[in-house]
């Protein structure tokens, strides 16, 4: 690994820790791998900062390892991945069940919810012909953050399904029942569901959404995964939908917004476009989150704080 590869990864890892935890969780998930944290002082306040000096001269194979344990793409992993490509990197991961005969709506759901940072795993469509199906489906089973149980007539008598819905009780995970004429049952007949008959695709997925981002289980890499939706844009267009939806967002932890600020700071689509710089900093004004620039550029007032 050449060194700015490590540097950039070490950013990643700073980055990640910085949007996911505090000071003494980073101390012990770290300590976890070996890194000494004790009477550390870093060089500024920040997260991010405190990161990346602490993993500084840590051994290029410790580095691989953590990047492999946050489940971070880089080029030099010796893991097989548990999952295939299926997963949209940095999305959150929901687990679509589903009848065969309802395959075409799913999909429309799919597409729908992946302007929430939602990338949803629907088998009949996401399964390369190439591959042993049924291990697919228990790969993602395996590593989906969420599961929602679309439910409709014929479902329970479903082998596939009600197995699907079995994983995700074991696994303790949030699950969303979807209801299509059939009311939640079983082990999930405590969830009241979502009621979509007589309701549009659009609708559905903001539901689904809603229920994520409020659930105890889910909130915080449902926002997280939201900003990196955000920061990774290219098209402004799905940049200003998703900003839109953050907004709509109560009671953020400050830290993902710092996170997604600076992110935004390096995307030369996202930094220089008036509409998406305006509504990201209504959202940071409101959380006393000093705002972001036009352009990047720092506002003339501001030259007599700099020092030179």
């Amino acid at each position: 690994m050449k060194v700015i590869e490590k540097i950039k990864l070490l950013d990643k890892i700073g980055r990640e820790l910085q949007a996911s935890m505090s000071y003494s969780d980073i101390d012990v998930y770290l300590s976890a791998h070996g890194i000494d944290c004790k009477g550390f002082e870093p060089s500024t306040n920040s997260k991010w900062v405190y990161v990346k000096e602490l993993l500084a001269d840590a051994p290029q194979e410790l580095v691989l390892t953590i990047a492999d344990d946050l489940e971070m793409e880089h080029a030099y992993t010796t893991n097989i991945p548990k999952e295939a490509t299926f997963w949209k990197t940095g999305y959150f991961r929901l687990f679509l069940s589903h009848l065969a005969s309802f395959k075409i709506q799913a999909s429309r759901l799919q597409t729908a919810l992946s302007k929430y940072g939602i990338s949803s795993f629907v088998a009949h469509e996401d399964i390369e012909p190439s591959k042993e199906w049924q291990q697919e489906i228990e790969a993602s089973l395996h590593t989906m953050d969420a599961l929602s149980a679309l439910l409709m007539p014929g479902f329970k008598e479903s082998n596939w399904c009600d197995q699907e819905v079995g994983v995700a009780v074991g696994k303790d995970v949030l699950i969303i029942p979807v209801r299509k004429k059939l009311d939640p049952y079983g082990f999930i007949g405590k969830y009241q569901g979502i009621q979509a008959t007589n309701k549009n695709i659009s609708e559905v997925a903001d539901e689904i959404f809603q229920v994520i981002v409020k659930s105890p289980k889910t909130r915080n890499k449902m926002l997280r995964s939201l900003a990196n939706a955000i920061s990774q844009a290219t098209v402004k267009d799905e940049a200003i939908d998703k900003i839109k939806i953050l907004g709509s967002v109560k009671n953020i932890p400050p830290e993902i917004l710092e996170t997604l600020k600076q992110s935004v700071a390096d995307n030369n689509v996202l930094i220089n476009e008036q509409i998406f710089i305006n509504d990201l900093n209504k959202i940071l004004s409101a959380y006393s989150i000093d705002e972001v620039n036009l352009g990047g550029k720092i506002k003339p007032e501001a030259w007599d704080e700099i020092p030179f």
